[in-house]
């Protein structure tokens, strides 16, 4: 290992004296992080024991890879995994670009007061909880009384009612619309930002060439804001795993189980509700290595393809 020169190390020292404010504002963050996601992480151990309350974390038979064993065996693992891998491509391919897509086109806007409702009525279901979304959506999709049936018959689209939340087929569709509803408008937020942050005579120079506005899009603000672009598909490659526990907790019934049940609903059950916490910790033991797998070959991909240096 390379030795730090003295140097270094006085520099270092004199910096972090000058900066000490700066220091003590990040410190609390720092703490926060050491209770709530550094010293939990001795508990994965139990993944590898079989424990019991009265033994404790450490005092518990060690059973090595048993759990392990059971979940590769487990045909209820293989398909809430089918449906967190499937429902978290549909989300990379449906809602991760959809933010990017809004913000170019409210960018393109001419008309500043229009502009601003269109985005102010986006991002208000952001601030509305999944619990209330989840709580409305039945009330929404009731076959007799909801107003989307209504609508569906009344457009001529279906000709009876239809039980949306008892069919499996229609949960991945339902889950996906309903996060793109709920998220699209504050998550162009962060691209509206980025474009705001271009140099406007590049726009200017190119009107004057006769760029068109899809020209202008194409070869200035997509180019500009690439790092973003960048920064947050890496981010949503690491959690491609993670499904949106709400929904198909919230949601998901005796009807769409076989769609709507996830890795994380399935963790719940067993840990919380059958109280097989060793099972739970080695299936979530196995969620975090995947994911950061996930993250580092989708970071490596970023800075093969757009040349820059990634997250990391």
């Amino acid at each position: 290992m390379k030795k730090i020169s003295p140097g270094k190390k006085t520099r270092f020292w004199r910096a972090f004296r000058r900066q000490w404010d700066l220091q003590l504002m990040v410190l609390p963050a720092i703490v926060v992080l050491i209770l709530f996601s550094y010293l939990p992480m001795s508990g994965i151990i139990i993944a590898f024991k079989d424990f019991t309350f009265r033994k404790g974390i450490f005092g518990s038979d060690w059973v090595g890879l048993k759990h392990f064993q059971s979940i590769i065996t487990d045909p209820f693992v293989h398909r809430a995994l089918y449906n967190t891998v499937m429902l978290s491509l549909l989300r990379l391919a449906i809602v991760f670009p959809a933010p990017l897509i809004f913000a170019l086109m409210l960018n393109e806007m001419r008309f500043p007061r229009l502009k601003r409702v269109y985005q102010t009525m986006s991002y208000l279901p952001y601030f509305v909880s999944w619990a209330i979304v989840c709580a409305m959506v039945p009330v929404w999709l009731a076959p007799n009384t909801g107003f989307v049936n209504s609508l569906l018959q009344f457009f001529g689209i279906i000709k009876e009612p239809v039980a949306f939340l008892s069919e499996p087929g229609y949960f991945y569709g339902l889950t996906i619309i309903l996060e793109l509803w709920k998220s699209i408008g504050f998550s162009a937020i962060i691209y509206l930002a980025a474009i705001a942050g271009i140099d406007q005579e590049q726009y200017e120079a190119a009107m004057i060439d006769g760029a068109s506005k899809f020209q202008k899009m194409r070869y200035i603000t997509i180019p500009s804001i690439r790092g973003t672009v960048s920064l947050l598909f890496i981010l949503s490659i690491s959690g491609i795993l993670g499904g949106n526990f709400d929904v198909s907790y919230l949601l998901g019934n005796g009807g769409n189980i076989s769609r709507s049940e996830i890795l994380q609903t399935y963790n719940y059950h067993m840990g919380i509700i059958q109280g097989r916490f060793s099972y739970a910790t080695m299936v979530g033991l196995m969620l975090g290595v995947v994911a950061l797998a996930f993250l580092l070959i989708g970071n490596a991909v970023i800075k093969k393809l757009t040349k820059t240096s990634g997250l990391f």
